[in-house]
């Protein structure tokens, strides 16, 4: 069974590719046929999407939420779901050709990654990290999601791309993607303090992804606070989305490349 996660991770790949090219087609020719086969090629990405991270989780009888493999695919899986969501509640066609490269971007990553089964590191042997990175997920997921409305918004504004919908309903999208994702991110940081008493004796170590990741809370915390409390909109806030999703990144790929540390091996 192990082997046939490589065909089915390039399936997901391929299927990914498709979706966004039928998104990007959509801004030079947009009719319901291409708009649902948009919506129908992003269904059978997720699907497979899906497809493996059950085949992971069948192959370590557990959650696949171990090693910087699992947590990849479970992170686009996590970006695919929540943009599905949002294709049945919003108007939101063409967005995809904003959201598909981040899944396109983290399907290539992974194919360059070890995908053995590997026997899990004792640090990680704890209820805790069930918790810890399932919230991480989810919050990575919805940050992905604002990231690529924020971009939309701002060339919306500037006049560009006008079949998208209108400026002001990216940017409330935007917003209740930090709004639903904030939670989850303050989740993972809590969760992962008490998985680190637990795993090495101490709350807190400053390690570096723990650094970042405090780092990252504290520019969707800004995000939020000027928002809510100041009123800001529109520009000023696409912009504090996009750096806070640039935290992310770095957080889940800079630190471990970079920065290693106790968290190395997750990521």
């Amino acid at each position: 069974m192990s082997s046939l996660q490589l065909p089915i991770l390039w399936a997901m790949l391929c299927l990914y590719v498709g979706a966004f090219v039928l998104d990007v087609y959509q801004f030079f020719q947009s009719n319901e046929k291409v708009k649902k086969a948009a919506v129908i090629v992003t269904v059978l990405a997720v699907a497979v999407n899906g497809i493996l991270v059950v085949l992971r989780g069948i192959l370590i009888q557990g959650l696949p939420l171990n090693n910087g493999f699992e947590f990849g695919m479970c992170f686009a899986l996590a970006i695919g779901i929540i943009y599905l969501i949002l294709l049945k509640k919003f108007a939101l066609s063409q967005i995809g050709a904003f959201i598909m490269p981040i899944s396109i971007a983290l399907s290539c990553w992974l194919l360059n990654l070890d995908m053995s089964v590997n026997p899990l590191n004792p640090s990680l042997r704890s209820y805790w990290l069930s918790f810890h990175v399932t919230a991480a997920v989810i919050a990575y997921g919805t940050f992905a999601i604002s990231f690529g409305l924020a971009i939309a918004y701002l060339l919306r504004e500037q006049g560009k791309l006008q079949k998208m919908p209108e400026a002001e309903v990216l940017d409330e999208v935007s917003y209740k993607m930090v709004f639903v994702g904030m939670p989850f991110l303050t989740i993972m940081l809590i969760t992962g303090a008490v998985w680190a008493e637990y795993a090495w004796g101490t709350f807190w170590s400053w390690d570096p992804k723990e650094t970042f990741a405090l780092v990252t809370w504290l520019v969707y915390a800004i995000y939020l606070h000027i928002r809510l409390m100041r009123g800001w909109r529109g520009k000023k806030t696409a912009i504090l989305s996009i750096i806070g999703f640039v935290a992310v990144i770095f957080t889940f790929f800079g630190v471990s490349y970079l920065l290693p540390g106790l968290h190395s091996y997750i990521s």
